[in-house]
């Protein structure tokens, strides 16, 4: 394989973790590793909501926090729910002072909105339902504007290098196909900030890459992993045949819509309290109910918004366009959609992972944030303070310096993902690692992933899907109750008490789909 040396950090992904992380170390040389063109194909810029953040006076990051905890059902962090909640506030002030063009009221405050299972108006917002494109634009362009940030765009990771327990390369594709040889890059340091893996499931409102290969590809070198058993569906995606499925953002929800089936019924209050705005999972699970009841369910903005949502939500107003529905006069079908992962690679307080000299932020992190269910709009405000605390503790140990520029010269003879056996892996996930589980269809998912990984296996990044998809399983299959947004029919309650995180290694993942295998053979 050929060999790269750089004095320059090594910054997998181009989403909102990998930009703000770029510009916090600069002016250290850093390299980014990104699939597409910046600003397209990062989860980032697909976020409708906006960032969590207590920024009225009546609110407090302590009551932030406390939300925080209980949406996500007795397995969130306390000390890092408290340290991230703490930080929100700044992190909003220095994305203005880079330029994000926050909606603002009249006397200059921030428009705030409300979202499910907040206890105030607290997601600061960018034109309606426009914040992770605006933010994603304004980093973007000072990113543009800094020497020491090189981007390699159109290239993918597909595999650490590991000496001795600490990452010492990553090896590299051209990502239009992947079917050039890997260049393995060498640099100072590695921070992963890759995305999620929605994408590994048939239903997903997640960018096409997005299909957990960065958790996987740590996996596969010997990464600790954390709760990967917990992946958050949206209760409203658009349910119009799109893949990705559009989102109709949760702000929609605050401002007063409802979820009704097609026969006119309103459902959701005979299900929670808080009725639209109850924590996600609960939604995604009523909304799932009413599909396997036959019955389609529905958002209804009409009533509370009518003509206005197509100035006031634009994304929303766009898609439904696209596929005929016209908001004011009729109701959005929706369906639960894999969104989210809360699980991820385990981190420290400072960003690092179990390896050294790896760092993670964002969605392909675990650092106790988020739970079993992740708070709405906590996901990007998590990637903008663990960016930050990454940044900084790679900075105490890369010097200043300057770096020349890489040029990467990729040769023809890599394996590809099979289109097929992808869209079978999504499909088993979406059919028996979804909404609902339990355990005779994770058990059937083990194997499916199993035959597909020895018949495909030949491609480093349909491994890393494989690796990230047998862990959720097999972590699925392992905790036996319902939690969060893991729900098991077969065993319908939580254990008493707060729950525990899961921690497991691929080897440990693939050691209990090896036994269930070996129950069929």
């Amino acid at each position: 394989m050929q060999t790269v040396e750089t004095d320059r950090i090594v910054i997998v992904g181009a989403g909102l973790g990998a930009l703000y992380a770029a510009l916090k170390l600069a002016p250290r040389p850093v390299v980014m590793i990104s699939p597409e063109t910046l600003g397209e194909g990062a989860s980032s810029a697909w976020a409708q909501g906006g960032v969590a953040a207590a920024m009225d006076a009546a609110d407090s990051a302590q009551s932030h926090a406390a939300d925080t905890v209980k949406a996500g059902d007795g397995t969130v962090d306390h000390g890092i729910a408290d340290l991230v909640t703490q930080e929100a506030r700044a992190h909003i002030l220095d994305l203005t002072e880079l330029g994000t063009p926050f909606d603002r009221t009249k006397d200059g405050g921030y428009v705030m909105s409300r979202e499910a299972a907040h206890s105030f108006a607290r997601v600061v917002r960018v034109k309606g339902d426009q914040a992770g494109a605006e933010i994603m634009a304004a980093l973007i362009d000072k990113v543009r504007q800094t020497p020491s940030i090189q981007v390699l765009e159109g290239t993918m990771a597909t595999e650490l290098e590991v000496t001795e327990g600490r990452v010492t390369g990553i090896a590299v594709q051209a990502a239009d196909d992947l079917r050039s040889l890997p260049v393995m890059l060498r640099g100072a340091a590695v921070l992963l900030a890759g995305g999620g893996s929605g994408g590994l499931y048939a239903l997903t409102t997640n960018p096409p890459r997005i299909r957990g290969q960065v958790i996987g590809m740590a996996a596969r070198a010997g990464a600790m992993i954390a709760d990967p058993e917990f992946v958050q569906f949206h209760p409203t995606a658009m349910d119009v045949g799109e893949d990705p499925a559009p989102l109709a953002t949760e702000a929609l929800r605050g401002e007063g819509a409802i979820l009704i089936n097609d026969l006119g019924e309103r459902f959701m209050q005979a299900v929670h309290p808080d009725a639209e705005l109850a924590p996600r999972d609960v939604v995604a699970r009523a909304i799932f109910a009413q599909s396997q009841a036959g019955r389609r369910p529905m958002l209804d903005t009409r009533d509370v918004l009518g003509e206005a949502i197509k100035t006031q939500f634009p994304s929303v107003a766009e898609a439904c366009a696209r596929n005929g529905i016209d908001p004011a006069v009729e109701p959005i079908p929706v369906a639960a959609a894999a969104h989210y992962h809360m699980g991820g690679i385990a981190t420290d307080e400072h960003g690092r992972a179990s390896l050294g000299n790896l760092w993670v932020c964002g969605e392909a992190s675990s650092t106790g944030l988020h739970g079993a269910n992740r708070l709405a709009s906590n996901g990007l405000l998590e990637a903008l303070v663990f960016a930050r605390i990454c940044a900084e503790e790679i900075a105490e140990v890369v010097p200043e310096g300057a770096a020349p520029l890489i040029n990467l010269a990729f040769e023809a003879g890599g394996n590809p993902p099979d289109p097929m056996a992808v869209r079978t892996l999504r499909e088993t996930m979406t059919s028996h690692v979804g909404v609902v589980r339990d355990a005779s269809g994770l058990k059937t998912a083990l194997r499916k992933i199993a035959a597909l990984e020895a018949d495909y296996g030949s491609s480093m990044s349909f491994l890393n899907m494989t690796a990230t998809a047998t862990l959720i399983a097999a972590a699925a299959l392992t905790r036996k109750e319902s939690r969060g947004a893991h729900e098991r029919s077969d065993y319908p309650e939580a254990f008493p008490g707060d729950g525990e995180r899961s921690r497991l290694t691929l080897n440990d993942a693939l050691a209990i789909r090896s036994q269930i295998c070996k129950e069929t053979s």
